[in-house]
C-alpha cells in the first residue's frame, strides 16, 4: 500500500543562497586577474527554463543517453535494493524528466520508498511537487531546498531507511577533477555502508559531438550563459549590454574539459550598483562560466577507489557514449 498522501510541504535546510551570497561571489569573480562567475548562478528561474529547452536540443545529446538507460535498466536498479524500504535522493532534481523514468516504474511495483528531491531553486521544487501529486498520487515526496550535503545531513537525520542517490546528467562533470574527486569524497563521509550512488558520466568521445552539444546551433546555450549576466543585472543592479557579450566553448581532449566563456566584444566599463563598483573589461577579455569534463573509464575507477565506493555496475547508453555507474558505500 502506497502512505497518505502527504500535505505540500517543502524543507527549506542550510545555508541560503542569499543576495549578499550572490553579490560577494560576483564581487570576487570579476576582480580576479581571469575573471570568473561560478556555474551554481546559472539556475534562477529563466535559467532553469533555459535549461529546460537546452535538455531538449538535438545536439544535447546527455538527456537522451540517460533515459536510454533508465528505460532498459530501471528493474535492475530497482532489484539491487532487495526489496527493502529507501530513500530516493534525487540531488539537484530540476523537473526530474529523466527521474520520472524511474519513479513511475518504482510506483507501479508499489516500492517502498520516499522521493526526496533537492534543488536550490525552491520555485522548481513546488512545480515539481505539484506535478508528481497530479501524476502519481500518494507518492511519499519530500522536497528540500538545500545544498546537496546540507540536504544529505538532514536526511541521515530525519529520515530512516537505505539510500539511493542520484547525481545524474554529469553534474560531476561542472567540477575539474581534483574538486570532483573532494565532492565524491565527501559524499562518501555523507552516506552510509550499503547506500548506493548513481552517478552519471559523459565519456571521452569525438570532440566535434562533445562541443557541438555546449554551443548549439539554435543559440539556447549562448542565452543560458548569458542570463548570468541579465541576473546580476535584475538582482545586483547591473548594468552589462547583454550585446556587447558572444558565449564561447571549447573542447580539450586531452583533459576532457569543455569550458564555456563569455567574450567582451569591445572595450567597456560595467557599473553594479550593490557593489558600487565599476568593473573594466578589454575588447576579448574572457569571463569563465563554466566547467563540464569528461571522462573515460579508468578515470572513473580510478576515482571511486580513491573515496572508497566500489563499483556494483555500469549502465552504459546504447551508444556507449555515457555511463551511469552504481556506487556502493564501503
Amino acid at each position: 500500500m502506497f502512505p497518505e498522501p502527504l500535505q505540500t510541504r517543502i524543507v527549506e535546510i542550510g545555508q541560503k543562497i542569499t543576495v549578499n551570497q550572490f553579490a560577494q561571489d560576483v564581487l570576487n569573480g570579476l576582480s580576479s586577474e581571469d575573471k570568473f562567475l561560478s556555474s551554481k548562478y546559472f539556475y534562477d528561474e529563466t535559467g532553469s527554463k533555459l535549461f529546460e529547452e537546452i535538455m531538449k536540443l538535438p545536439e544535447y545529446y546527455l538527456t537522451n543517453s540517460e533515459w536510454d538507460i533508465f528505460k532498459r535498466h530501471k528493474k535492475d536498479l530497482l532489484d539491487k535494493l532487495n526489496g527493502e524500504s529507501f530513500q530516493l535522493v534525487d540531488l539537484g532534481a530540476g523537473d526530474a524528466q529523466k527521474t520520472m523514468v524511474l519513479l513511475d516504474h518504482f510506483y507501479a511495483q508499489i516500492a517502498d520508498f520516499n522521493y526526496v528531491p533537492i534543488d536550490i531553486n525552491k520555485n522548481v521544487l513546488e512545480e515539481l511537487e505539484v506535478l508528481l501529486n497530479k501524476e502519481l498520487p500518494g507518492l511519499s515526496t519530500i522536497p528540500v531546498v538545500a545544498e546537496y550535503f546540507d540536504a544529505l545531513e538532514w536526511i541521515g537525520q530525519n529520515q530512516k531507511g537505505r539510500k539511493l542517490v542520484l547525481f545524474m546528467g554529469s553534474n560531476i562533470g561542472n567540477f575539474n577533477k581534483e574538486g570532483a574527486k573532494a565532492f565524491l569524497c565527501e559524499m562518501h563521509r555523507a552516506l552510509n555502508k550499503g547506500d548506493l550512488l548513481l552517478i552519471g558520466f559523459d565519456l571521452k568521445k569525438d570532440p566535434r559531438k562533445i562541443l557541438n552539444a555546449y554551443d548549439d546551433s539554435k543559440g539556447v546555450t549562448a542565452q543560458f550563459n548569458l542570463n548570468l549576466l541579465q541576473r546580476i543585472n535584475n538582482e545586483l543592479g547591473g548594468n552589462f549590454n547583454i550585446e556587447n557579450w558572444k558565449h564561447y566553448a571549447s573542447y580539450h581532449p586531452v583533459s576532457g574539459a569543455v569550458e564555456s566563456f563569455l567574450i567582451s566584444q569591445s572595450k567597456q566599463e560595467v557599473f553594479i550598483t550593490d557593489l558600487d563598483k565599476m568593473f573594466f573589461f578589454e575588447k576579448f577579455e574572457a569571463i569563465h562560466t563554466e566547467y563540464s569534463y569528461k571522462y573515460s573509464i579508468q578515470e572513473i575507477e580510478e576515482i571511486s577507489n580513491a573515496c572508497r565506493f566500489e563499483i556494483v555496475e555500469n549502465y552504459y547508453s546504447s551508444d556507449k557514449g555515457f555511463v551511469d555507474s552504481i556506487w556502493s558505500v564501503l
